[in-house]
């Protein structure tokens, strides 16, 4: 089992509930732990609602291009549609971190690109694991860590698992 780690965010509809429901269909796949929920501010055009956002460190056996598949079937399930770069989603399921590997095609860049400036991608994946390191650097040290202005809106079990 590959360890994974998978950002959750929505921002359209009832987003607590998707999430949680992306979080059970996530679950079939294979083990699966889950970090508070938090809200965010858009990254992107800031005329949308805020973010909702977590991350799911998710044990599977899938290999990196079957599990982004995976994810993105989840997404059209929860009924995404792509209006424009960084708006509104009902649900966005980003592939994080899989395993220790470094992978760079036209499908998928791992770890996730921007993963190391955005607070509501790292405040989340330190919930899961306190000593995480990315590229030789202990994320909790980042000063964006640091200075986050995330709002925690759950630390109890938001998705039901």
């Amino acid at each position: 089992m590959i360890m994974t780690y998978i950002g959750l965010g929505s921002n359209l509809g009832d987003s607590r509930q998707i999430m949680a429901e992306a979080v059970q269909k996530l679950a079939t796949l294979g083990p699966v732990k889950v970090s508070h929920l938090y809200q965010s501010p858009p990254m992107g055009p800031q005329d949308q609602p805020n973010y909702h956002n977590a991350v799911v460190q998710l044990s599977t056996d899938l290999v990196p291009l079957d599990l982004l598949d995976r994810l993105q079937a989840f997404e059209q399930d929860a009924g995404r549609v792509r209006l424009r770069h960084w708006g509104e989603r009902t649900l966005d399921l980003d592939l994080l971190i899989y395993g220790n590997e470094r992978i760079q095609n036209e499908r998928l860049t791992v770890p996730h690109v921007g993963v190391m400036q955005r607070d509501f991608v790292l405040l989340p994946l330190l919930d899961l694991d306190a000593e995480l390191q990315l590229n030789g650097q202990a994320l909790k040290d980042l000063d964006i860590v640091q200075q986050s202005t995330l709002t925690l809106l759950d630390c109890t079990n938001w998705a039901n698992i």
